[in-house]
């Protein structure tokens, strides 16, 4: 049964939200499902000239495939490419290098040395600096195997290292770029090259102990 309101504790009406507050009107499968059509999609030029999407194939716009997908008319879509700095160090190519060109800094070496494996910065003592990699091989016959490898794997690059045999079973190979008396992106190009050799089964047995 409804009680009357007390005068000492009047009944209190909560306004009604704020029309900025309601919910939409539109039931829920609709509001969620917005009809795509099949427009045309701007290019975006993104970076250094990558492009950006396509327009639909005219089978993606029998097949409606506006009407499977959940979102804005309005959306731009961007497909990146690649640029040359995007790719490996192994996947590009060797360019002249003019005498007039300063060597890398030191700086700018230590940060592409983190992009190949097993290689150093060697300084001359002139502040010349070279990238040198040293390979403990079984015996001479492996020493020789890859320096054919990697005389194989950089045959088309013109720029190629120094090779020494100064074991019988050890290798070390040198590079920097004679004309500027540094280093240059040429040798670390050619390091992620050599580092993409297999050598596996090349290297030293390691010893079982009992």
């Amino acid at each position: 049964m409804a009680t009357a309101p007390n005068a000492n504790f009047p009944l209190l009406r909560l306004p009604r939200p704020h029309s900025r507050f309601s919910l939409p009107q539109t039931p829920p499968s609709t509001f969620l499902r917005r009809k795509l059509r099949p427009a045309t999609i701007r290019a975006a030029v993104v970076g250094d000239g990558d492009f950006g999407a396509r327009d639909p194939f005219p089978a993606e716009i029998e097949s409606n495939f506006g009407d499977k997908v959940i979102g804005f008319s309005n959306t731009e879509h961007k497909i990146l490419i690649p640029n040359v700095r995007a790719l490996a160090l192994s996947q590009q190519q060797c360019v002249p290098i003019s005498s007039l060109q300063a060597p890398m800094p030191e700086d700018e070496a230590q940060k592409l040395l983190k992009k190949v494996v097993g290689w150093r910065l060697v300084d001359n003592g002139r502040g010349q600096f070279k990238l040198r990699c040293l390979w403990k091989l079984r015996d001479f016959k492996c020493c020789v195997e890859l320096i054919n490898r990697i005389s194989n794997a950089v045959d088309d690059a013109n720029h190629f290292p120094d090779i020494h045999l100064d074991q019988p079973n050890q290798v070390t190979a040198e590079l920097w770029t004679s004309a500027i008396g540094g280093l240059s992106m040429n040798d670390f190009i050619i390091a992620a090259k050599i580092d993409e050799i297999k050598t596996i089964d090349l290297a030293a047995r390691k010893r079982a102990w009992a």
